[in-house]
């Protein structure tokens, strides 16, 4: 039997709370980009801190400058009732963690399904997610999301 120093210990414990925060916050923009392909506006905005930030940019310009989740739910749900279908595809996610805040970064492919001139056309965006966030009261939420569409390609689908 091995025995383990109280400082050891400590250690263990410390790396195991930070693998925990690190899961829990992919978790999070999981579920963040979940909700966004069910248009779940609702649950979606409670991912967010009252008081969050979301600014948009395209092309290097910014579209789009929310504050706080009742703005963001009107937004989103503006914005996502223009599609048929959402799909998120999720890539890697970088975070970078002290103590009850965070900082992350995760990159993100988009496609968007709507229906224009009575054809279907799908719009793909690569997209990266720059956030900041907090623990509150035991549960990780986004306080500021600036999402940067970097690219996008847009297309006529064929049956």
């Amino acid at each position: 039997m091995t025995n383990i120093s109280e400082q050891e210990l400590t250690r263990l414990n410390q790396r195991l709370q930070e693998i925990e925060n690190v899961a829990t916050l992919r978790e999070l923009v999981d579920t963040f980009s979940i909700l966004a392909d069910k248009k779940d506006i609702r649950k979606q905005v409670l991912l967010f801190t009252e008081d969050a930030t979301v600014d948009s940019y395209v092309g290097g310009q910014l579209v789009s400058s929310l504050k706080g989740t009742k703005d963001m739910g009107d937004a989103f749900e503006a914005y996502l009732s223009n599609f048929e279908t959402v799909y998120h595809f999720n890539g890697q996610h970088q975070v970078s963690i002290s103590g009850n805040k965070a900082e992350g970064t995760l990159y993100c492919l988009v496609d968007l399904i709507s229906v224009e001139d009575d054809k279907k056309m799908k719009t793909t965006s690569g997209v990266y997610y720059r956030d900041e966030y907090v623990c509150e009261n035991g549960k990780w939420l986004i306080a500021k999301r600036t999402s940067t569409f970097a690219w996008q390609d847009k297309q006529a689908i064929h049956s």
